[in-house]
């Protein structure tokens, strides 16, 4: 009787370490594919932009306009201090915010937009997995960096005139950017960088109209005129000082308090006031 084959045994050594090559290779696709996963769905979501403005369709997430009066020169060294001060703002402004720089329209008694766009982000923070930083940087210095700064070189520039209508340029600001659906909710904040030295035919703060009081511009035809609801805006004043010989044009302690009144009297947070320097 022929002998009965055995069937052949494979070695449990081969067996065993061919087997946990191939689990020790799925682990690691599971993992791979778990953290490109994680990093995803981890990541905060971008807002979709509008192409033109750069900002969240559905509306900025703050708002900051700068006011610049161009109806006098400024001096040399108030130039240097407000040019290095508008460009600490580009710089710093958060993601997905709007700058808007502005200067006075002296002839229309309005504002006149320079620059109005949103800060769509550096690509910093940015993850290499779901998106790309590089891209992003060059987006932000093309479109917002660069752009933004030349609106600030061109904002300093004077218009020379006799009149100044800060407060209807306000108006104009508000109505423009802060009265809107999609902006109440948002941050805002309106730099004016100016003498603050209103001057129009409906009134005036040069000494010879009269004191500084609240009490004589309320009963002057522009405290109907130029009122404004700011809503809930905060304005910052950054103060140049107009001097004839030694002597200020008007008493700025007085003036800053005329102006802390009118904000408030106009539904604003008066974010307080710096001096600039040179006079």
């Amino acid at each position: 009787m022929a002998s009965r084959r055995r069937p052949r045994i494979r070695s449990s050594s081969t067996l065993g370490w061919s087997g946990l090559a191939g689990v020790l290779l799925l682990l690691l696709a599971i993992g791979s594919g778990g953290a490109l996963a994680y990093f995803y769905f981890a990541a905060p979501e971008r807002p979709v932009l509008d192409a033109k403005t750069l900002c969240p369709v559905d509306g900025a997430k703050g708002i900051t306009v700068v006011l610049v009066d161009t109806s006098d020169d400024l001096p040399d060294t108030t130039r240097r201090e407000v040019l290095g001060q508008l460009d600490d703002m580009i710089t710093t402004l958060p993601p997905f915010y709007k700058l808007d720089i502005r200067v006075l329209d002296i002839a229309g008694a309005r504002s006149r937009s320079l620059f109005s766009k949103c800060n769509p982000g550096d690509g910093a923070g940015l993850s290499e997995w779901t998106d790309n930083p590089r891209i992003a940087r060059l987006r932000w210095i093309e479109d917002f960096r660069k752009p933004a700064a030349d609106a600030v070189k061109n904002s300093i520039s004077s218009a020379k005139s006799n009149s100044s209508p800060i407060m209807a340029a306000i108006q104009d600001i508000a109505i423009g950017e802060f009265s809107s659906a999609a902006s109440e909710n948002a941050r805002k904040t309106l730099y004016v960088i100016s003498d603050m030295i209103e001057y129009t035919r409906d009134y005036s703060q040069y000494p010879r109209a009269g004191d500084l009081s609240f009490q004589r511009y309320r009963q002057s035809p522009a405290y109907l005129k130029f009122r404004t609801d700011l809503h809930g805006a905060t304005v910052i004043l950054r103060y140049v000082t107009r001097q004839t010989g030694s002597q200020q044009i008007v008493d700025s302690t007085k003036h800053m308090e005329f102006w802390k009144a009118w904000i408030e009297d106009n539904r604003g947070s008066f974010g307080g006031v710096k001096r600039l320097q040179g006079a």
